[in-house]
């Protein structure tokens, strides 16, 4: 499917307004110094960044959130800070947008992840990042879980995880379990770590490179991919795979053996931070919203072409996505 009506994605939005999903994962800061160059240090052959302008952002598994919020549904977040004044800017900025900052657990033991990124005339210079890997402690866990759980309502349930400790085994084990009980989709945003823990989810959103480091082998031609596909379906026992393929867009697979390759809908690449927070923040609020998986991916990979397009993290809105989906 390489199209929907306007119709349709009407009755989609309309019906996406007010969804609760819960985002679990690594929360973080996207900190950005814009700047120019005009020249190359002296003390190393390095360029000097004339700054001009700083922004933070809602970074991680908080810009997952940010992108629901956007959409018009309504995030539940629940991820660790520390505490420290990168935390209390995540709240901050939580708060200023209307997002509910009660699922974020501190830890006073890590500091709170932060990405800083120079840019210079529109193009990334460096990035930095100040965080912490270990694992979390049982007792953030639990109290993650719990924020969860004693949510009266739940749409659906996006893992985001960013190798930054938070999403460990028995988190994703419970988080899962949670999902069944209530009977809601479960969306995956893995990493390497524990890229097999995700077994019976409702969609599993690998991209080629974490594929292919799971699997051990390269994925050449759309023979090894589809081969790929077929494999975590099966290892996972997963009702769907979104294999992500950069510029070669996406290939969905299903449970009952259709595969879909959806052309990228970017139309030019300016930064690629972000988007695939906005991918599995699109398909699930549309997994949500009674889309079928082919729709939501269809869509999801439209989203994530749009904001492919910005420099900078910045969420999908319904305006941009329907000009997009229907080339307006």
């Amino acid at each position: 499917m390489h199209s929907i009506t306007q119709d349709r994605l009407n009755t989609l939005l309309a019906s996406a307004r007010g969804k609760h999903i819960a985002v679990v994962g690594d929360v973080m800061i996207d900190h950005y110094v814009w700047g120019t160059v005009a020249r190359i240090s002296p003390e190393a052959p390095v360029p000097v960044v004339e700054v001009e302008s700083e922004s933070t952002r809602l970074g991680g598994a908080a810009n997952v959130a940010n992108n629901i919020a956007s959409l018009g549904g309504r995030p539940l977040l629940a991820g660790v800070v520390g505490d420290d004044a990168n935390g209390a800017a995540l709240r901050r900025i939580l708060d200023a947008d209307g997002t509910p900052s009660a699922g974020i657990i501190t830890d006073p033991s890590r500091p709170t992840t932060i990405k800083t990124r120079v840019i210079a005339h529109h193009q990334h210079v460096v990035r930095i990042d100040s965080e912490e890997k270990r694992d979390i402690d049982a007792p953030v866990r639990r109290a993650l879980l719990q924020a969860l759980a004693s949510a009266e309502r739940l749409d659906g349930i996006i893992i985001e995880d960013y190798n930054k400790g938070v999403v460990v085994r028995d988190l994703i084990h419970e988080v899962t379990a949670l999902a069944r009980e209530r009977r809601i989709p479960v969306t995956i945003d893995p990493k390497f770590n524990n890229f097999f823990e995700y077994r019976g989810v409702t969609l599993f959103k690998p991209n080629k490179k974490e594929t292919e480091e799971a699997l051990g082998r390269t994925l050449r031609t759309d023979d090894d991919v589809l081969a790929a596909g077929r494999t975590l379906l099966e290892r996972l026992n997963a009702e769907n795979v979104l294999l992500t393929r950069s510029e070669k867009g996406m290939s969905l697979f299903e449970r009952n053996g259709a595969v879909m390759h959806i052309p990228t809908r970017a139309r030019k690449v300016a930064d690629v931070s972000g988007a695939g927070d906005t991918v599995i923040a699109t398909l699930t609020l549309m997994l949500a919203a009674g889309a079928t998986v082919a729709e939501a991916a269809f869509l999801a990979n439209a989203a994530g072409g749009v904001v492919c397009g910005e420099v900078g993290i910045v969420p999908i809105d319904p305006a941009s996505l329907t000009a997009s989906v229907l080339g307006s």
